[in-house]
C-alpha cells in the first residue's frame, strides 16, 4: 500500500527514474542520495518485486550495473547490501550500460527477476540515480512511487540467511548479442565473421560506460577503431559531457572523424541508452537526421509502419517519413511517453516499429521497445556495411530529408511555486492570441502544449510552447525554412509575452 511520501523522498523521483545528489562539492546542492538511502531503495525494490512476481525475496536474482560516476561503487555497495539482507541474490555487473541491465532479465542463462542501473545519464558528476527493470521493461512512474514508499517506511524483516553477491561480466554477453545481430543482418558472403572489415569507425564514449562498444562489438566485427577516444571510464568527465545533444560533445566526435579520415563516428551518452553519429564529411547525424536514418531503415523492413516521435520534431521529418510510405505520429516529450505510445498503438492494431525522441532515445519493437543506443547504432552499421558493398553511402538513405534553415529553443522560467498551473495558463492565453492572427494556425493532433504553423513568407515555419515535464520552465521551440524567420516569429511572440506576469522571458534576448 502506497503512503504519502515526505518531500525528501519525493525529490528523489524523476518520472520513471530515481535521481539525486550523491556527492558534495556543488554549492546549493545538498547530498540526498547516500549509500544508506541506496540500502533502503534496494530493500524497497526487492519487496516490490517479490510482491509483483509472487515470490519470496530469497528466491529473487537482481542484476546491478553502474556507469563511471565516482559515487557508483559506494551506492552499489549500499544497494546490494539492502537486497542481500532480505535474502536476494545480487549479480554485480560492475560498469555496464542501462540497456544491458534490462537484457539481463531476458537473456538465456540469466533471466534475472530484476535489473538495476546506477546512472544519472548526462547530468553532472555529483549526481547519480537508479533505473529499474523487469522482463516487461523499464518501470513506470507509479512503480517508482511505490518503491520509494516502501523504502521510506523502512519496515523490512531481515532474512534468516543473507543473500549472495556474484560478479558477472554481463556486458560481454550483451555485446556478443549485438555482434551476432550485425553478422546475421549483413550476412556478407566473404566476410561473415567480420562484416565491417575495411571500415574505419571511431567511438567517443565521453568517459562514460560506452567504451566497451569499440573493443567488444566493433573489433570482433572487423572494424578499424583507431582514433576512438575517451573510452576509459572516468566519473569526473574530464573531456566533455557524455551527451549526444551537447554541442561540445558533438564537436569532439566530429573532429575525431575528420582527423582520422574515418568512415563513421559514434558517440554515446553516459549509460549508452542514447547515441548519435557523424558521417565521413563531419556532418552530425543526430536529432532529426538520426530519426530520419533509422526511420528509413525501419520502413524498408516494415513498410507503412507508424513512427512515433516526441513533439519537437521538424515538419521536414514528417514529410520525409510520409514520403517513404510511413505515418509520423508526434507525441509528448519524455522517452517513456514516446515508447508507451508506440506500444499502445501496436496493442490497438496499428503497427509501430519505432519510438524515438530527438534526444537520441530510440526504441524498436524488434528489441523489446528498449531505448538502446548501442542497438540503434548497430542497426545503422548494418546499413553502412551494405552501402559499402553496393558502392553507396549510408546518408543516401536521407537525401530527400528537407532541413530547416534555422532552429532554436528558448527556455522561459516560470516564477511561481505552482508552476504547472501558471504554465498551462500561459499556454491557454497563447492559444487565444494565435487564433487572432490571420497567418498563424493551430496544428491539429498535437498532444503537448501548443504547436502553431506560421505561413507568412518571412516566417515559413512553426513554433511549439510546452510545459517542461519536471521543471518550472516553458520551452519554446521555433523553426523556420527561411533565414531570419526564427527572429521574425520570436519578435511577434514577444508582443504576447510582454503582457504575461510571473514569467522570465530574458532568454528571448538570445540571438
Amino acid at each position: 500500500m502506497t503512503v504519502e511520501l515526505s518531500r525528501e523522498w519525493q525529490r528523489l523521483q524523476n518520472g520513471s527514474d530515481i535521481r539525486g545528489v550523491a556527492l558534495d562539492g556543488v554549492p546549493g546542492e545538498a547530498v540526498n542520495l547516500t549509500p544508506e538511502i541506496a540500502y533502503k531503495l534496494g530493500q524497497g525494490f526487492v519487496s516490490w518485486l517479490a510482491d509483483l512476481l509472487e515470490k519470496e525475496a530469497s528466491e529473487l536474482v537482481v542484476a546491478v550495473g553502474r556507469d563511471s560516476r565516482i559515487s557508483g561503487p559506494a551506492l552499489m555497495a549500499g544497494l546490494a547490501e539492502g537486497m542481500m539482507d532480505l535474502g536476494a541474490t545480487v549479480y554485480d555487473c560492475a560498469i555496464a550500460s542501462t540497456p544491458a541491465m534490462f537484457m539481463s532479465t531476458v537473456t538465456e542463462g540469466y533471466r534475472c527477476d530484476g535489473g538495476i542501473m546506477l546512472t544519472a545519464s548526462h547530468l553532472p558528476f555529483n549526481r547519480n540515480g537508479l533505473k529499474f527493470f523487469t522482463a516487461k521493461g523499464g518501470l513506470n512512474k507509479p512503480d517508482i512511487t511505490a518503491i520509494l514508499s516502501l523504502a521510506s517506511q523502512d519496515n523490512f524483516l531481515t532474512a534468516a540467511t543473507k543473500g549472495e553477491m556474484m560478479p558477472k561480466d554481463f556486458i560481454s554477453v550483451y555485446s556478443r548479442g549485438l555482434v551476432n545481430m550485425v553478422r546475421e543482418a549483413v550476412s556478407h558472403p566473404e566476410h561473415y565473421e567480420e562484416p565491417l572489415k575495411g571500415l574505419h569507425i571511431v567511438v567517443d564514449a565521453g568517459n562514460g560506460a560506452g567504451g566497451f562498444y569499440a573493443s567488444k562489438v566493433l573489433a570482433p566485427l572487423g572494424a578499424n577503431t583507431s582514433g576512438s577516444q575517451f573510452l576509459e571510464p572516468d566519473g569526473t568527465f574530464p573531456n566533455h559531457i557524455p551527451n549526444p545533444e551537447n554541442a561540445e560533445a558533438m564537436a569532439a566526435i566530429t573532429q575525431a572523424v575528420l582527423k582520422n579520415q574515418a568512415d563513421f563516428g559514434i558517440i554515446f551518452d553516459t549509460d549508452v541508452d542514447r547515441s548519435a553519429a557523424v558521417d565521413p564529411q563531419g556532418n552530425e547525424l543526430n536529432r532529426n537526421k538520426l530519426i530520419a536514418l533509422i526511420s528509413a531503415v525501419v520502413l524498408q523492413e516494415h513498410p507503412g509502419s507508424t513512427i512515433v516521435t516526441d513533439s519537437i520534431t521538424s515538419d521536414g521529418l514528417a514529410e520525409f517519413i510520409t514520403g517513404l510510405g510511413g505515418r509520423h505520429h508526434r507525441f509528448k516529450r519524455g522517452y517513456k511517453n514516446v515508447i508507451n505510445e508506440s506500444v499502445q498503438l501496436n496493442e490497438a492494431g496499428e503497427e509501430s516499429w519505432l519510438a524515438i525522441e530527438t534526444s537520441g532515445h530510440g526504441a524498436m519493437k524488434e528489441n523489446y521497445f528498449l531505448d538502446d543506443g548501442a542497438y540503434l547504432v548497430s542497426k545503422l552499421l548494418v546499413e553502412l556495411a551494405r552501402a559499402k558493398q553496393s558502392g553507396k553511402v549510408l546518408t543516401d538513405l536521407i537525401e530527400q530529408l528537407k532541413e530547416p534553415a534555422e532552429s532554436k529553443e528558448y527556455r522561459l522560467k516560470i516564477l511561481t511555486e505552482d508552476f504547472k498551473t501558471q504554465g498551462n495558463r500561459v499556454i491557454g492565453a497563447l492559444e487565444d492570441f494565435v487564433t487572432a492572427q490571420s497567418d498563424w494556425t493551430l496544428v491539429p493532433d498535437n498532444y503537448e502544449g501548443i504547436r502553431v504553423a506560421c505561413s507568412d513568407l518571412a516566417e515559413d515555419g512553426w513554433f511549439l510552447l510546452r510545459l517542461s515535464l519536471h521543471d518550472p520552465v516553458l520551452p519554446l521551440n521555433i523553426e523556420s525554412n527561411v533565414t531570419g524567420g526564427v527572429e521574425t516569429i520570436k519578435r511577434r511572440l514577444g508582443d504576447f509575452f510582454e503582457g504575461i506576469s510571473d514569467l522570465d522571458t530574458s532568454a528571448l534576448a538570445e540571438a
